[in-house]
């Protein structure tokens, strides 16, 4: 039995009948990893049947990958560790801290903040990070398990450094916020794009997450993103909240 990923919220920018915001569970025979903290981590208590160390990676401090950090006072565990860019520890006292919510003092188990430059981590696991094409900077993932490799980049734009953390990955887990053809300077992908760079990386198998919940306001619509990016790059799916696979 291979590592299984869940993905437990699968909308960006709002929660709403297609699914919540973003966040991803991989279960690996010695870890918990979960990428993003919208909304759908309020489900993490489910999936959490063995005592084994829980890791958290932000992408960024938007409020659809940090909303769902409300919520941690319900999980039961003994200790959480979350990873994100440099100014980590900057934000997350500002945002987990009253009025806003409880602090992680007062979550009754123990919370441990660890910043990662861009680089490669030698961590339990393998972690290599390079910051992505956003309007505020945000970070994407490539992680080594088990003999496997997941690339995890949301939110950007098609760019260098989203090529580089994908190329030949088992599983690139990546954000479709916009429908077929449409760009902004925001810094997002529509399906078309993510399915191009899968190609030029050779990726071996893309999921598409983080979609848009004002363009994706259908399940219907999903299909149009996974149909339109399988004509570039077949290996390719389209998640919604509560799929799980193996790898």
């Amino acid at each position: 039995m291979g590592m299984k990923i869940t993905f437990l919220g699968t909308n960006g920018w709002y929660d709403s009948d297609t699914g919540n915001t973003p966040s991803i569970l991989i279960d690996t025979k010695d870890h918990y990893i979960v990428l993003d903290a919208g909304f759908g981590i309020a489900d993490l208590n489910t999936y959490l049947v063995e005592d084994k160390p829980l890791f958290l990676f932000l992408s960024h401090f938007h409020l659809d990958h940090t909303c769902g950090l409300h919520t941690l006072g319900k999980l039961k565990v003994k200790e959480l560790t979350i990873f994100g860019q440099k100014t980590l520890k900057k934000y997350l006292k500002i945002l987990i801290n009253h009025p806003f919510t409880a602090t992680f003092d007062e979550l009754g188990y123990k919370v441990n903040l660890v910043e990662l430059a861009p680089g490669k981590h030698e961590l339990p696991f393998e972690v290599f990070c390079l910051p992505l094409q956003h309007v505020d900077p945000a970070m994407g993932y490539r992680f080594t398990l088990e003999g496997k490799t997941i690339t995890y980049c949301s939110d950007t734009s098609i760019c260098p450094n989203d090529l580089e953390l994908s190329r030949d990955v088992d599983l690139l887990i990546h954000e479709c916020a916009f429908l077929p053809g449409h760009s902004t300077a925001w810094g997002h992908t529509n399906p078309e794009g993510a399915a191009g760079m899968a190609k030029e990386a050779k990726v071996k198998k893309m999921i598409l997450t983080h979609l848009g919940a004002d363009h994706y306001n259908t399940m219907e619509m999903r299909k149009i993103a996974e149909t339109t990016a399988q004509t570039i790059f077949p290996e390719t799916l389209v998640a919604y909240d509560g799929l799980t696979l193996e790898i």
